[in-house]
Protein backbone atom coordinates (compact mmCIF):
# COMPACT_ATOMS: atom_id res chain seq x y z
CA UNK A 1 0.00 0.00 0.00
CA UNK A 2 1.03 3.92 -0.84
CA UNK A 3 -0.43 4.85 2.28
CA UNK A 4 1.42 3.66 5.75
CA UNK A 5 -0.48 3.24 8.99
CA UNK A 6 1.25 5.33 12.13
CA UNK A 7 1.97 1.79 13.11
CA UNK A 8 4.31 1.41 9.59
CA UNK A 9 5.58 4.69 10.14
CA UNK A 10 6.88 4.36 13.21
CA UNK A 11 8.68 1.38 12.19
CA UNK A 12 10.14 2.65 9.05
CA UNK A 13 11.45 5.42 11.12
CA UNK A 14 13.05 3.18 13.75
CA UNK A 15 15.04 1.40 10.60
CA UNK A 16 16.02 4.97 9.38
CA UNK A 17 17.42 6.23 12.02
CA UNK A 18 19.43 2.99 12.53
CA UNK A 19 20.53 3.96 9.24
CA UNK A 20 21.80 6.96 10.49
CA UNK A 21 23.46 5.66 13.60
CA UNK A 22 24.85 2.85 11.15
CA UNK A 23 26.91 5.85 9.07
CA UNK A 24 27.76 7.79 12.04
CA UNK A 25 29.46 4.43 12.99
CA UNK A 26 31.21 4.21 9.84
CA UNK A 27 31.75 7.99 9.27
CA UNK A 28 34.44 7.78 12.72
CA UNK A 29 36.70 5.47 10.23
CA UNK A 30 36.49 7.03 6.88
CA UNK A 31 39.90 8.39 6.57
CA UNK A 32 42.92 8.09 4.22
CA UNK A 33 44.61 4.78 4.16
CA UNK A 34 41.32 2.44 4.91
CA UNK A 35 39.93 -0.14 2.78
CA UNK A 36 36.37 0.25 1.63
CA UNK A 37 35.83 -3.40 3.11
CA UNK A 38 36.94 -2.64 6.40
CA UNK A 39 33.75 0.16 6.27
CA UNK A 40 31.48 -2.65 5.54
CA UNK A 41 32.16 -4.92 8.15
CA UNK A 42 31.98 -2.52 10.61
CA UNK A 43 28.61 -1.67 9.46
CA UNK A 44 27.05 -4.74 9.27
CA UNK A 45 28.45 -5.51 12.51
CA UNK A 46 26.32 -2.23 13.94
CA UNK A 47 23.77 -3.23 12.32
CA UNK A 48 23.38 -6.76 13.39
CA UNK A 49 24.28 -5.56 16.83
CA UNK A 50 21.08 -3.25 16.94
CA UNK A 51 18.76 -6.68 15.74
CA UNK A 52 18.31 -5.44 12.02
CA UNK A 53 19.96 -7.14 9.11
CA UNK A 54 21.66 -5.69 6.45
CA UNK A 55 19.21 -4.59 3.83
CA UNK A 56 21.63 -4.52 0.86
CA UNK A 57 23.36 -7.67 1.56
CA UNK A 58 21.89 -10.28 -0.92
CA UNK A 59 19.11 -8.23 -2.03
CA UNK A 60 19.44 -9.29 -6.06
CA UNK A 61 22.71 -10.65 -5.65
CA UNK A 62 24.35 -7.31 -4.06
CA UNK A 63 27.08 -8.70 -2.48
CA UNK A 64 27.73 -6.29 0.66
CA UNK A 65 26.16 -4.42 3.32
CA UNK A 66 27.17 -0.84 1.92
CA UNK A 67 27.30 0.18 -1.01
CA UNK A 68 30.65 2.76 -1.31
CA UNK A 69 30.75 5.02 -4.52
CA UNK A 70 34.01 6.76 -4.85
CA UNK A 71 34.62 9.61 -7.10
CA UNK A 72 33.44 9.42 -10.31
CA UNK A 73 31.28 6.53 -8.82
CA UNK A 74 27.85 7.30 -8.51
CA UNK A 75 26.01 4.45 -6.75
CA UNK A 76 26.14 0.79 -6.15
CA UNK A 77 30.03 0.60 -5.81
CA UNK A 78 30.93 -2.49 -4.02
CA UNK A 79 32.75 -2.60 -1.21
CA UNK A 80 36.80 -4.57 -1.65
CA UNK A 81 40.23 -3.66 -1.16
CA UNK A 82 40.17 -0.46 -2.62
CA UNK A 83 41.95 2.26 0.14
CA UNK A 84 40.67 5.48 0.33
CA UNK A 85 43.38 7.91 -0.14
CA UNK A 86 43.01 11.74 0.16
CA UNK A 87 40.91 13.67 -1.85
CA UNK A 88 38.33 10.78 -2.61
CA UNK A 89 35.04 11.60 -2.14
CA UNK A 90 32.61 8.13 -0.99
CA UNK A 91 29.11 8.38 -1.84
CA UNK A 92 27.95 5.33 0.94
CA UNK A 93 24.61 4.41 0.58
CA UNK A 94 22.88 1.92 3.57
CA UNK A 95 19.44 -0.42 3.46
CA UNK A 96 18.84 -1.52 7.01
CA UNK A 97 15.51 -3.95 7.65
CA UNK A 98 14.00 -4.57 10.97
CA UNK A 99 10.66 -5.41 12.40
CA UNK A 100 9.92 -5.87 8.46
CA UNK A 101 10.16 -2.35 7.42
CA UNK A 102 13.46 -0.65 5.62
CA UNK A 103 15.54 2.40 6.07
CA UNK A 104 17.39 3.38 3.44
CA UNK A 105 19.94 6.48 3.45
CA UNK A 106 22.91 7.43 1.98
CA UNK A 107 25.58 10.53 2.59
CA UNK A 108 29.03 11.37 0.60
CA UNK A 109 32.25 12.35 2.85
CA UNK A 110 35.01 13.58 2.23
CA UNK A 111 38.29 11.29 2.80
CA UNK A 112 41.22 14.17 4.04
CA UNK A 113 41.18 17.06 2.28
CA UNK A 114 39.31 17.84 -0.84
CA UNK A 115 39.45 20.22 -3.87
CA UNK A 116 36.94 23.43 -3.41
CA UNK A 117 35.27 22.10 -6.68
CA UNK A 118 34.44 18.80 -5.50
CA UNK A 119 33.18 20.18 -2.01
CA UNK A 120 30.82 22.72 -3.32
CA UNK A 121 29.41 19.91 -5.57
CA UNK A 122 29.03 18.18 -2.39
CA UNK A 123 26.84 21.29 -0.50
CA UNK A 124 25.14 21.68 -3.26
CA UNK A 125 23.75 18.08 -3.69
CA UNK A 126 22.82 18.10 -0.12
CA UNK A 127 21.83 21.97 -0.53
CA UNK A 128 19.39 20.11 -3.65
CA UNK A 129 17.76 17.34 -1.53
CA UNK A 130 16.56 19.75 0.95
CA UNK A 131 15.23 21.83 -2.06
CA UNK A 132 13.41 18.98 -3.25
CA UNK A 133 12.26 17.72 0.14
CA UNK A 134 10.25 21.31 0.49
CA UNK A 135 8.26 20.42 -1.89
CA UNK A 136 7.41 16.39 -1.03
CA UNK A 137 4.12 17.57 0.53
CA UNK A 138 0.42 16.52 0.14
CA UNK A 139 -1.39 18.22 -2.71
CA UNK A 140 2.22 18.70 -4.97
CA UNK A 141 3.26 16.09 -6.92
CA UNK A 142 6.21 13.54 -8.01
CA UNK A 143 7.36 16.10 -10.66
CA UNK A 144 8.07 19.17 -8.23
CA UNK A 145 10.20 17.71 -6.12
CA UNK A 146 12.83 16.87 -9.36
CA UNK A 147 12.03 19.76 -10.72
CA UNK A 148 13.31 21.39 -7.84
CA UNK A 149 16.38 19.44 -7.51
CA UNK A 150 16.73 19.86 -11.29
CA UNK A 151 16.92 23.50 -11.07
CA UNK A 152 18.80 24.41 -7.87
CA UNK A 153 21.90 21.70 -9.40
CA UNK A 154 21.83 22.82 -12.89
CA UNK A 155 21.98 26.65 -11.78
CA UNK A 156 25.61 25.92 -10.75
CA UNK A 157 26.37 24.01 -13.98
CA UNK A 158 25.92 20.14 -12.92
CA UNK A 159 24.26 17.68 -14.09
CA UNK A 160 21.05 15.30 -12.83
CA UNK A 161 21.43 11.60 -13.20
CA UNK A 162 18.71 10.04 -15.28
CA UNK A 163 18.76 6.46 -15.33
CA UNK A 164 18.36 6.29 -11.34
CA UNK A 165 15.46 7.24 -9.23
CA UNK A 166 14.13 7.98 -5.76
CA UNK A 167 11.32 5.26 -4.71
CA UNK A 168 8.70 4.46 -2.39
CA UNK A 169 9.55 2.81 1.06
CA UNK A 170 8.00 0.54 3.66
CA UNK A 171 8.10 -3.36 3.69
CA UNK A 172 9.73 -3.01 0.46
CA UNK A 173 13.17 -1.47 -0.21
CA UNK A 174 11.59 -0.04 -3.94
CA UNK A 175 7.99 0.60 -3.58
CA UNK A 176 5.85 3.09 -6.15
CA UNK A 177 6.19 6.02 -6.98
CA UNK A 178 9.80 6.10 -8.32
CA UNK A 179 10.73 9.43 -7.57
CA UNK A 180 12.99 11.33 -10.30
CA UNK A 181 15.75 13.83 -9.32
CA UNK A 182 14.49 15.99 -12.25
CA UNK A 183 11.07 16.48 -13.95
CA UNK A 184 8.64 19.24 -15.07
CA UNK A 185 6.14 21.15 -12.33
CA UNK A 186 2.84 19.50 -11.87
CA UNK A 187 3.51 16.13 -13.86
CA UNK A 188 3.59 13.03 -11.85
CA UNK A 189 1.47 11.13 -9.36
CA UNK A 190 -0.20 13.15 -6.50
CA UNK A 191 1.51 12.92 -3.32
CA UNK A 192 -0.72 11.99 -0.03
CA UNK A 193 -0.66 12.12 3.35
CA UNK A 194 0.62 9.03 4.93
CA UNK A 195 2.92 8.56 1.78
CA UNK A 196 6.85 7.34 2.49
CA UNK A 197 9.31 8.20 -0.20
CA UNK A 198 13.21 7.97 -0.55
CA UNK A 199 14.51 11.30 -2.38
CA UNK A 200 17.96 10.84 -3.23
CA UNK A 201 19.63 13.30 -5.73
CA UNK A 202 22.88 12.00 -7.76
CA UNK A 203 24.23 14.69 -9.24
CA UNK A 204 27.65 14.81 -11.19
CA UNK A 205 30.28 17.61 -11.97
CA UNK A 206 30.66 16.86 -15.62
CA UNK A 207 27.73 15.09 -18.06
CA UNK A 208 24.51 13.72 -16.81
CA UNK A 209 25.25 9.62 -18.39
CA UNK A 210 26.55 7.13 -16.72
CA UNK A 211 28.00 3.78 -17.68
CA UNK A 212 28.02 0.21 -15.61
CA UNK A 213 31.26 -0.76 -14.65
CA UNK A 214 32.28 -5.14 -15.54
CA UNK A 215 31.55 -5.96 -11.99
CA UNK A 216 27.73 -5.76 -13.08
CA UNK A 217 27.02 -3.13 -10.27
CA UNK A 218 29.03 -0.22 -10.09
CA UNK A 219 27.42 2.78 -11.38
CA UNK A 220 30.30 5.55 -12.77
CA UNK A 221 30.35 8.50 -14.87
CA UNK A 222 30.99 8.42 -18.41
CA UNK A 223 33.47 11.27 -18.41
CA UNK A 224 34.77 9.94 -14.83
CA UNK A 225 34.02 13.29 -13.57
CA UNK A 226 32.88 13.01 -9.92
CA UNK A 227 29.39 12.36 -8.43
CA UNK A 228 27.71 13.19 -5.24
CA UNK A 229 25.39 11.71 -3.27
CA UNK A 230 22.87 11.73 -0.38
CA UNK A 231 19.19 10.44 0.53
CA UNK A 232 16.57 10.77 3.38
CA UNK A 233 13.49 8.93 3.79
CA UNK A 234 10.32 11.28 3.75
CA UNK A 235 6.79 11.31 5.23
CA UNK A 236 4.31 12.87 3.13
CA UNK A 237 2.37 15.09 5.32
CA UNK A 238 -0.04 18.26 4.82
CA UNK A 239 2.24 21.19 4.60
CA UNK A 240 5.43 20.02 5.77
CA UNK A 241 7.17 16.85 4.94
CA UNK A 242 8.86 14.61 7.75
CA UNK A 243 12.32 13.74 7.45
CA UNK A 244 12.03 9.52 8.88
CA UNK A 245 15.93 9.38 8.29
CA UNK A 246 18.82 11.95 10.03
CA UNK A 247 22.58 13.16 9.04
CA UNK A 248 22.62 14.22 13.01
CA UNK A 249 24.17 11.74 14.07
CA UNK A 250 26.75 11.85 11.00
CA UNK A 251 27.28 15.23 11.61
CA UNK A 252 28.06 15.15 14.69
CA UNK A 253 30.88 12.86 14.20
CA UNK A 254 32.35 14.73 10.94
CA UNK A 255 32.44 17.82 13.07
CA UNK A 256 34.57 16.76 15.99
CA UNK A 257 37.44 15.72 13.32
Amino acid sequence: MLIKTEEEIELIRESSLLVGKTLAEVAKHIKPGVKTIELDRIAEEFIRDNYALPGFKGYNGFPNTLCISINEQVVHGIPGNRVLIEGDIASIDCGVLKNGYWGDSAYSFSVGEISKEVELLMKRTKESLYSGIEYAVAGKRIGDIGFAIQEYVENYGYSVVRDLVGHGLGSNLHEKPEVPNFGRRGSGMKLKEGMVIAVEPMINLGKKEVVQEKDGWTIRTVDKKPSAHFEHDILIKKGKSEILSTFEYIEKVLNKN
